[in-house]
């Protein structure tokens, strides 16, 4: 069974601003104490299974630099730089298709770039089951995170409990993000699971389902699949990817797909979608505040608070975020992490564009 991993790595991380900045989102930042990046620490972990020279990193033209920075092991013929943003379906489609011509058939990973695993062999075990599933058929496979509280910012997947063998269940139908009290009904009824975005399959099957859902997307991949080892790569890449349709895995495929099955993960699952991530992730204060760099923390209780090139010092705050960098300053309630992007919003309204 040959083992491949591909790696979405073209996100803008918006709500970890101002650290995460245009020029370098947060998949290329360090978020934990021990200096490793969240794109470093996705491929790391893979280790066990993949060899660099069978990841593929999928990401936006003006991170090849990061890129080949931090990931000096992947061959840099193994970066694919999309022109432009087209969603989750185009990304994962070519790579299937490269994949596709260069082993005949393999089974791919699919697997953001910014998401923490506490339990990395746990994480190797699962993943390990999954590509077993996989290659026993025409399957497609999730990995479902067990919910530990009723989150209203996951998606959520259904599954047949009773269905799985060796921990492999059948997926009965994908939900949105729900809201407060259907989460908890949820979270009560012990039949869901968090959407995690990581995907295991054949590329064959992939591409199977991509020529019957989405036909489109499947004619427009065929030319730039061709054109993969050749010199005229990136010619045809530019010229025929601006016109793939953008839709996501999930509604594309996801929810119309038949054989899709789940497995539940308990490895420590957390996909740092905001600020608030970071007291999950790290070590708190006796008062759980989360304090990185110089800070003088004084009556001051569950903040999370960055400091940069100068000291901070905080005095009887609480439930707030500060964050310090050389240009900008964040300050904001916890409650409000979810919505820096009314920041970034009002930036770009009053044109200034190189705070973005």
């Amino acid at each position: 069974m040959k083992l491949t991993a591909v790696i979405m790595a073209g996100g803008k991380g918006e709500r970890f601003w101002p650290k995460s900045r245009t020029s370098c989102p947060k998949q290329f930042l360090s978020l934990t104490s021990d200096g490793e990046t969240m794109i470093q620490k996705t491929v790391r972990r893979l280790g066990a299974l993949v060899a660099p020279e069978d990841v593929y990193i999928v990401t936006n033209a003006a991170y090849l630099g990061l890129i080949h920075e931090q990931l000096p092991d992947v061959p840099a013929e193994n970066v694919i730089a999309e022109p432009c943003a087209r969603n989750t379906a185009p990304c994962i489609g070519l790579a299937a298709g490269i994949i596709q011509k260069k082993y005949g058939d393999a089974v791919m990973f699919v697997l953001p770039s910014d998401h923490l695993i506490r339990s990395e062999d746990m994480y190797t075990d699962t993943l390990r089951r999954a590509a077993e599933a996989a290659e026993a058929g025409e399957n497609l496979v999730t990995l479902g995170i067990t919910p530990t509280y009723p989150e209203t910012g996951y998606g959520y997947i259904k599954y047949v409990r009773g269905s799985g063998r060796s921990g492999v269940y059948d997926v009965e139908r994908f939900v949105e993000k729900p809201d407060l009290p259907t989460a908890k009904g949820y979270l009560k009824s012990g039949g869901y699971l968090w959407n995690s975005g990581m995907f295991i399959w054949k590329a064959t099957t992939i591409l199977s389902n991509i020529r019957q859902h989405m036909p489109l997307l499947y004619e427009g991949l065929l030319p730039i699949a061709a054109a993969y080892g050749t010199a005229d790569f990136s010619d045809v890449l530019n010229e025929h990817f601006p016109d793939l349709p953008a839709e996501s895995i999930d509604f594309g495929i996801m929810e119309k797909a038949s054989h899709i099955h789940t497995i539940p993960g308990n490895f420590g699952w957390d996909d740092v979608g905001s600020w608030l991530a970071l007291q999950r992730i790290n070590e708190t204060d006796s008062e759980g505040n989360m304090l990185s760099g110089d800070v003088v923390s004084v009556d001051s209780k569950n903040c999370t608070i960055c400091a940069g090139s100068r000291m901070i010092a905080v005095l009887g705050l609480e439930d707030v975020v500060i964050v310090d960098t050389p240009d900008a300053v964040l300050v904001c309630d916890k409650n409000s992490t979810q919505d820096i992007k009314k920041v970034l919003a009002e930036l770009r309204a009053q044109g200034r564009v190189e705070l973005l």
